[in-house]
């Protein structure tokens, strides 16, 4: 799965919990699929920053 992906069907689940009228078993349902959805999206956000800080020190270092 993507980031873009997880991101938009995290915003559905959201959409759909904040909208209300869910059973409990249906609210816990689609509540654990945003919470996997949201480290999904951490996940890649986590990679995507660690990547610009390898390119900013590379950068740094070249000027050096």
């Amino acid at each position: 799965m993507s980031y873009e992906a997880a991101r938009d069907e995290l915003a559905s689940v959201v959409a759909t919990l904040e909208a209300g009228g869910l059973g409990l078993d249906e609210s816990l349902t689609l509540w654990e699929r945003g919470e996997a959805l949201a480290r999904t999206c951490a996940t890649f956000l986590d990679g995507a920053r660690q990547r610009v800080d390898t390119a900013l020190t590379q950068a740094a270092q070249s000027q050096s």
